[in-house]
């Protein structure tokens, strides 16, 4: 099977010296959900630009669906739709305008654009406002016309670069939504976020970049399996006696008030263990959650190990 994205040695030195990339080695499979995570200036935008077509790589090569991007780059970029950070739009046109003229790039007939168009507006929560200028539209329904403009000449591959940016919850979650049905069609998706909670909601497998350089990747649950600690807030039913606490130490659990503690599970612990030993003090749950977000605690202490 030909990958989605294939990128060797990808290396970037900008003419003020300052290095960007430093010999990115990557793959994305065809219909993955894939995420990109780093700290701002960890080359993530770099390597998209590259992608897109829109920053000189310094060496390496990059291929799309096999096409490589120097040799075949107008049917390599035919492949890719980019959702950028910045909106690149003219504010004064319509909406729909703004999706039907990106069609006529990839010589799309207008008929066909405008049918298109309709369609991508309708699932996104835009189609009330395509006759409007894209300047009366809010911070989120900006960010979901660029997505609608990105897939109007239906690329195989979906690369967005912090879409939810600035978007409320629930729109965000909608959003999710929308992509998971991008993805069950087929569609494969490079997501670039600094919402950690999304990716882990979205994404398959995962590559974390810090100064340039993939320092980890692999799926989802094999990153997960790499914390040596995962912290739970538990709420209980009742306050806990006194005098059990003590007991409880092995567990290393903190009592956050009279109906709450915090427990810290290791590697070679299970919760259902931990629950078991509670419900044996006769303290019960009613709800339970994550203290931080664990992949979260993962790129901590991954980029303090490249320090």
């Amino acid at each position: 099977m030909i990958e989605a994205l294939s990128i060797q040695n990808l290396k970037k030195v900008y003419s003020n010296k300052v290095v960007a990339l430093r010999g990115v080695d990557l793959e994305v499979a065809e219909g993955d959900f894939f995420g990109l995570l780093g700290p701002n200036g960890a080359g993530k935008s770099t390597i998209i630009g590259i992608i897109s077509g829109l920053v000189n790589k310094t060496s390496g090569t990059v291929k799309v669906f096999g096409v490589d991007i120097d040799e075949r780059s107008e049917e390599a970029k035919s492949y890719i739709g980019v959702v950028p950070q910045e909106f690149n739009f003219n504010i004064f046109e319509k909406v729909i305008d703004i999706v039907v003229n990106q069609a006529g790039y990839y010589g799309i007939p207008r008929t066909q654009a405008t049918r298109d168009a309709e369609v991508f507006l309708k699932h996104l929560g835009l189609w009330g406002k395509s006759n409007s200028p894209a300047q009366t539209l809010s911070g989120g329904m900006k960010r979901r016309l660029m997505i609608a403009r990105a897939l109007i000449h239906h690329p195989k591959l979906l690369i967005l670069d912090e879409p939810t940016a600035g978007v409320d919850i629930e729109l965000r979650r909608s959003m999710w939504e929308f992509l998971r049905t991008l993805t069950e069609s087929g569609i494969t998706i490079i997501l670039t976020t600094h919402y950690l909670e999304e990716a882990e909601q979205l994404c398959k497998h995962l590559a974390i970049i810090d100064e340039g350089q993939i320092i980890e990747h692999g799926t989802i649950k094999e990153m997960l399996s790499q914390l040596s600690i995962e912290t739970f807030i538990f709420d209980l039913s009742h306050e806990i006696p006194d005098g059990i606490m003590p007991l409880l130490d092995h567990f290393n659990i903190k009592k956050i008030d009279p109906t709450t503690i915090e427990m810290n599970l290791s590697r070679g612990d299970t919760l259902n263990e931990a629950i078991l030993e509670l419900n044996r003090h006769n303290i019960y749950i009613k709800s339970m959650r994550n203290k931080a977000n664990r992949l979260e605690e993962l790129f901590l202490n991954l980029t303090k190990e490249t320090v």
